[in-house]
């Protein structure tokens, strides 16, 4: 039996917790010290914040919020969002962050890929590629929350910040984000089958089925938002995690 990791991604936006369908209509769920504390009561593996208005507005990690975040989270937790120097990257593991997550400037300054993997190990190093399917049927990466298109497509992107000290991936489905109509399959697999990192499936998932066929297409681990924070037709904020038991029976026990 096989131990997936499966990872809630909290977005944050003004201090506040949102969940975005296809990185657009922004809905308000809460506050997000207290959302992980809540997390913490239900055995979670690991858990990403990404503050997704930080490099839009040109500002640096909001280091009270961070703060109040590692002090109440018992799990292993990464951040992501206006990180633009080394300084402020050391500045957060020395906070509790485990996990750096870069996203922008992963684009615009690979450099800084390769001074924090030799200052904190690569392995705390996160690239989020954040990919949206042409009507032509080709994937592209997009910056500053999915709002312009680059010229990378995802594997080269990914071989590019691999190369740069990068030990893992966080692949996010802009068009699949808060639909709870599974993952890009065919994204997934075109990524990890060239890569020798962790690859993190994200954007789409709506059931444990969903996280089956994301490992199956080569993912190393599953994150989802909605599923975590958004239940029924209406969208209704309820925090919710599968059990243990759950998740052994319908996800470990499936995969060899």
């Amino acid at each position: 039996m096989k131990r997936i990791r499966v990872i809630p991604v909290l977005l944050i936006q003004k201090a506040a917790l949102v969940k975005s369908v296809k990185f657009k209509k922004y809905q308000y769920i809460g506050d997000p010290v207290n959302t992980v504390k809540i997390f913490n009561d239900k055995e979670v593996d690991e858990i990403v914040v990404l503050d997704i208005a930080a490099t839009s507005e040109k500002r640096p990690p909001d280091r009270k919020l961070i703060k109040n975040l590692t002090e109440e989270s018992f799990m292993p937790l990464a951040y992501g969002g206006g990180i633009t120097r080394l300084e402020e990257i050391k500045d957060l593991i020395n906070m509790g962050v485990e996990k750096i997550v870069l996203n922008n400037s992963a684009l615009v300054n690979p450099t800084l890929i390769e001074e924090a993997a030799k200052w904190a190990g690569s392995q705390s190093i996160v690239v989020s590629i954040d990919a949206k399917k042409s009507i032509w049927g080709r994937y592209h990466v997009y910056a500053q929350n999915g709002s312009r298109k680059t010229n990378f497509e995802p594997v080269a992107f990914a071989k590019m910040v691999r190369n740069a000290g990068a030990g893992e991936i966080l692949l996010q489905h802009i068009q699949g984000d808060g639909t709870f109509g599974g993952y890009a399959l065919d994204l997934i697999e075109m990524v990890s089958r060239e890569l020798d990192i962790p690859v993190v499936a994200a954007g789409g998932a709506g059931s444990l089925t969903n996280f089956k066929q994301a490992v199956d297409a080569g993912a190393s681990a599953v994150a989802a938002g909605s599923m975590f924070v958004l239940q029924g037709p209406h969208r209704a904020v309820l925090i919710t995690y599968p059990s243990q038991e759950a998740l052994k029976s319908s996800l470990f026990s499936l995969i060899s």
